[in-house]
């Protein structure tokens, strides 16, 4: 299990780590900024979820390999990255595998901390969209969990596809392949087909004097 969920958790530490240093390259952050918004969009929601588990100190900061690999990742799409359409899908795909390995992985760390499975499954949703959340409020931009994204819906069938699974007794390694290829495929086929959640209303009201409408 702690093996698996290492291996997990560097992986979407990379993966996310690009994703956020693309967020503030296009936001026209400094090379500091880059490195910052790397490491918050890799380890924000790592660092949430260990926080309320009490996994302290969290991976992040205890482990040094968290930030070795949040670095170069940073400096290469800081070096690298141009404006161009043709990365919005690499982005947007990368971003799609760091939210799959991340629910599987906190999914994986709430059952091994002997949390209820209902629970594991929103602490994997925490995990997942818990760093692009900071990271888009750090470049005021609406985070995407909050939009009409299908993302934290995908997240959320990732996490129970491993619960489901250790239930009904599968190997830990092949469960988490599957729900981290179920949350994957959830989103990228939301990106393809436009996928998204019912969006709120601004109700109208008729003004009786004017005849203006007002929110």
């Amino acid at each position: 299990m702690n093996t698996l969920l290492l291996i997990l958790e560097l992986t979407g530490v990379f993966v996310f780590a690009i994703g956020g240093a693309v967020t503030a390259v296009r936001s026209r952050l400094d090379f500091f900024g880059v490195l910052v918004l790397s490491f918050v969009s890799a380890n924000a929601g790592g660092i949430i979820r260990d926080m309320m588990i009490g996994a302290t100190p969290p991976a992040a900061i205890a482990d040094w390999r968290y930030t070795a690999i949040t670095l170069p990742a940073g400096v290469i799409m800081f070096l690298c990255y141009r404006p161009s359409k043709l990365w919005r899908i690499p982005f947007l795909v990368t971003d799609a595998a760091g939210l799959a390995l991340f629910s599987v992985a906190g999914t994986l760390k709430g059952l091994a901390y002997h949390l209820h499975p209902v629970v594991a499954i929103f602490l994997g949703v925490l995990t997942g969209v818990g760093g692009g959340i900071i990271r888009d409020v750090l470049v005021k931009e609406v985070p995407m969990v909050l939009r009409t994204d299908f993302y934290a819906f995908a997240a959320l069938f990732g996490g129970i596809v491993v619960v489901v699974g250790l239930t009904l007794g599968y190997p830990i390694l092949q469960v988490a392949l599957a729900g981290a290829g179920v949350c994957f495929v959830l989103r990228v086929m939301a990106i393809i087909w436009g996928w998204s959640v019912p969006v709120a209303k601004r109700p109208l009201e008729a003004s009786s004097e004017s005849g203006d409408k007002t929110i």
